[in-house]
């Protein structure tokens, strides 16, 4: 769940979001997604050597005690693990994650993590490059459960500086949660959230878009809908266009074991 993970998608939606937000079909019923409590998630990313892949596997496998631990008592609202299936240079091939309603609870799992040597096992060591990020998202929604093998898509992009202030704000209740909702309702994902950073190591202007697709048909079913939005609401502006920064968005796809209350 590096910064996660939305992709072309959003390239579109940038292109469509002022048709989308000035002119919506006439008649339609639109019922604005309201900012939600703070959710706070601590991602751990890993670049491990393919030979240890195996060993990683295994590493993930015995973490889920700690991390089941924390989610029966209401610590942490969701935890996980992804494979990167896209790979780039110098870039991570693992994480592991979870989520809170507080930072406390994501800070007091990573102290439990520390404590029990879990941050230190021999697989980790061999990592070539390894960084932590923690972000914050207002605008999210779940079903509950637990799923191992599905897929992960999302993407970063930069608001340029220029932006108003709550550009990411209108995309996402205009535009991304419109979308993700549909496709929640439907089963074509388990989860979605929009992100930034709650302790800024990159630019504070980046923001990322994420979901967690049900299945490999799941991806398809997220783009066939939102071509579909796009085709029923003409493009009439570039309000959108001209607040990000194309030269800086970034993909990723994962292959995700997932676990939310």
């Amino acid at each position: 769940m590096n910064q996660n993970r939305w992709g072309c998608v959003v390239s579109v939606l940038a292109l469509g979001a002022a048709a989308v937000v000035f002119s919506q079909p006439a008649g339609a019923q639109a019922t604005e997604f309201k900012e939600k409590p703070p959710m706070y998630t601590y991602v751990a990313n890993w670049n491990i050597p393919r030979a240890q892949w195996g060993e990683m596997a295994k590493n993930d496998a015995a973490d889920e005690k700690l991390m089941e631990k924390a989610f029966a008592s209401g610590t942490i609202v969701g935890y996980g693990n992804d494979m990167n299936l896209i790979h780039q240079p110098d870039q991570s091939t693992h994480d592991g994650w979870w989520s809170a309603m507080s930072m406390a609870g994501v800070i007091n799992l990573l102290d439990q993590a520390y404590s029990s040597g879990s941050a230190t096992t021999p697989v980790l060591s061999t990592a070539t490059k390894h960084w932590d990020n923690l972000y914050v998202s207002r605008y999210y929604n779940w079903h509950s459960g637990s799923w191992k093998g599905i897929y992960t898509h999302g993407s970063t992009y930069t608001l340029k500086k220029d932006a108003p202030p709550d550009a990411v704000e209108k995309l996402t209740k205009n535009v991304i949660a419109p979308l993700m909702e549909k496709m929640l309702a439907e089963g074509a994902v388990h989860e979605w959230e929009v992100d930034i950073e709650a302790i800024h190591t990159e630019n504070p202007n980046t923001f990322s878009l994420i979901y967690i697709a049900a299945n490999a048909e799941g991806l398809d079913k997220v783009n066939a809908a939102l071509a579909e939005m796009l085709k029923s609401n003409p493009l009439n502006g570039t309000a959108f266009t001209s607040m990000l920064d194309y030269s800086t968005h970034r993909d990723e796809l994962m292959r995700t074991n997932a676990t939310y209350k």
